[in-house]
């Protein structure tokens, strides 16, 4: 079977940013089954899970983030800022993990509580018997992309024949090209496909390739604009790929089962962070700029004001996911091969948590 990667963030050396050791992600498959289980098990024996120490003190949760602090990662750090982790008993470590492409193996062997990954990812995991489960999604539509320059004249898939794809390596990517093209009657065979890695901006910029794909439009595209080349931008869910959840918050099976209460107490704090950044840009910002200074706040402050409508656009309520959404996406990666037929979605992700908590505030 063909992996899908987590999906890179492929900002570039080129523009002197300090995030250099989180981009050389290179494609690899999850640990063969036996090792990850016997890995899975001996870190539960030795690590456990975050239960509480005492009556009097606060659960002790940690949540691995997806990649360094962006603009998605903000109301996290508003939601500790404002105290409302603390309301809910509970002390959260927010960190970037040393190797951000770990993240499902970190939370599904109890190393860490929570973690930020992908739908994409989630599905893959469960099929390699990593116990981890979606409890909300983030975002509720795909972020990956085809850019082109502005003044390319490329502006759909159809205008593409003949031309060179910028991606990273990753088979997801060459499978939503796939879908892209296939809409306005072109195939892979059509394009020439480049592996430029996680430099895809700056190949595009170069003029290396004619056109990108694994880049967000709600990031990546800001970062060419304010280098002076803007871009036209082809979302992937207006050429016939299913939606699908961009961003998820995932939790281990043991975790969901033996500390559900503890569960709902961390999404109902995050919930309000999420909802009280959507009402203020700029503090959930300065939430994240106040732990992590390095970070362009340009970018960031223009960042969130694509991304905040997409929290919830669609959705009953914020973190909402369906069965449709999941199945029909599954259904797509077993179609081109990036997933086996017999996955059960229905184990992959739970409406249960953020549905108590809503019901709790209410």
């Amino acid at each position: 079977m063909t992996e899908m990667s987590p999906h890179p963030r492929p900002l570039y050396r080129s523009f002197g940013s300090d995030q250099d050791r989180f981009w050389e992600r290179g494609e690899r498959r999850l640990s063969a089954r036996v090792f990850l289980l016997l890995t899975v098990a001996l870190a539960l024996g030795l690590a456990g899970c975050a239960d509480r120490i005492g009556g009097d003190d606060p659960d002790e949760v940690s949540l691995a983030l997806d990649w360094y602090p962006w603009a998605n990662h903000s109301p996290f750090f508003l939601a500790d800022e404002r105290g409302y982790f603390d309301e809910e008993d509970l002390d959260v470590d927010i960190h970037v993990p040393a190797n951000p492409e770990d993240v499902l193996m970190l939370v599904g062997s109890g190393r860490d509580t929570f973690g930020i990954s992908y739908q994409t990812s989630v599905l893959q995991a469960r099929q390699e018997d990593i116990p981890v489960q979606s409890v909300a999604a983030l975002v509720q539509y795909p972020l990956n992309s085809i850019m082109t320059l502005e003044g390319s004249g490329l502006e759909s898939p159809g205008d593409l024949a003949g031309m060179q794809i910028g991606y990273p390596g990753i088979p997801s990517n060459e499978a939503l090209l796939e879908t892209m093209l296939e809409s306005e009657g072109l195939t892979l065979d059509d394009v020439e496909l480049v592996n430029v890695g996680f430099n895809l901006v700056q190949a595009l910029i170069a003029e290396q390739v004619d056109a990108i794909i694994g880049a967000y439009w709600v990031h990546e595209s800001i970062l060419a604009e304010n280098e002076g080349f803007p871009v036209n931008i082809m979302r992937v869910e207006d050429h016939e790929v299913p939606i699908y959840y961009e961003l998820v918050l995932v939790a281990s099976d043991e975790t969901i089962e033996d500390n559900p209460e503890m569960v709902e107490r961390f999404i109902r704090a995050m919930q309000q962070g999420y909802l009280e950044a959507m009402d203020d840009f700029d503090a959930a910002t300065d939430a994240m700029m106040e732990e992590y200074p390095d970070t362009d706040r340009a970018l960031e402050s223009d960042s969130i004001v694509m991304l905040a409508p997409l929290w919830t656009e669609g959705a009953e309520y914020f973190g909402q996911q369906t069965t449709e959404r999941w199945q029909d996406f599954a259904d797509w990666m077993i179609d081109g091969g990036l997933l086996d037929p017999d996955t059960h979605v229905d184990e992959a992700f739970t409406n249960e948590f953020v549905e108590a908590a809503i019901e709790d505030d209410e």
